[in-house]
């Protein structure tokens, strides 16, 4: 069944639908992406097709090995590990410079204000504002190399909060009062209070989700 898409570029709107499916775990990891398979399944032209899997190799979403169609990128155990680590680096370096002028992100608490709305489970309806949350805290340094460096990270950090949520490992309501007791200890200027209540937010997801995507 050709499914519809709005037409806003058919390129960056194919790549989206296909995002969404593989980061919600619609498309299996491992499964092949193929120019036919996207182009029958959207209703475009194959080279429309092409240009989107090739952006969403770029993006990590998919991978290519030689002679191989695009498949959809398995996270293992040490790739989640890998990316949880370096968002703590990058965050921890961010928090610390915030709470040493007491600057709580406005920017942050929106996005908490948004997560309140899911109390009370599990929602991956929590993802995007999850990761507007983390992203504002970097972003509110005003380093553009800084939220670069983050942003690159985006597509990894966003499928590892889909399957947090998917699997149900985290509640809502843990991720949301962590969320807010970190700004409050930036606005106290509290700042190793602070990157120690991230350390355990980000273990925590870590080492739940390492665990759960290293299950057969």
């Amino acid at each position: 069944m050709v499914e519809g898409i709005r037409v806003t570029g058919v390129v960056d709107a194919v790549a989206e639908a296909l995002r969404a499916a593989a980061i919600g775990g619609e498309l299996a990891p491992d499964r092949a992406v193929t120019e036919a398979w996207v182009a029958g399944r959207f209703g475009v032209a194959r080279p429309s097709a092409k240009a989107a899997i090739e952006k969403l190799v770029g993006e990590g979403v998919l991978e290519r090995t030689a002679h191989r169609s695009a498949r959809v990128r398995r996270l293992d155990a040490d790739a989640v590990r890998d990316v949880y680590r370096t968002r703590r680096r990058i965050e921890s370096a961010a928090i610390r410079e915030l709470a040493a002028t007491r600057s709580r992100p406005d920017a942050a608490a929106e996005a908490d204000a948004e997560i309140a709305a899911h109390l009370g489970g599990s929602s991956v309806d929590i993802v995007d504002p999850d990761l507007r949350f983390h992203s504002a805290i970097v972003d509110a340094l005003g380093s553009e190399r800084t939220s670069r460096a983050y942003r690159s990270l985006t597509e990894e950090v966003r499928q590892c909060m889909a399957q947090v949520q998917g699997r149900g490992l985290i509640s809502v309501d843990t991720i949301l009062a962590e969320h807010e007791r970190i700004l409050e200890l930036i606005a106290a200027g509290d700042a190793e209070a602070a990157v120690a209540v991230l350390a355990e937010h980000l273990g925590r997801a870590e080492e739940r989700l390492a665990a759960a995507v290293a299950t057969p």
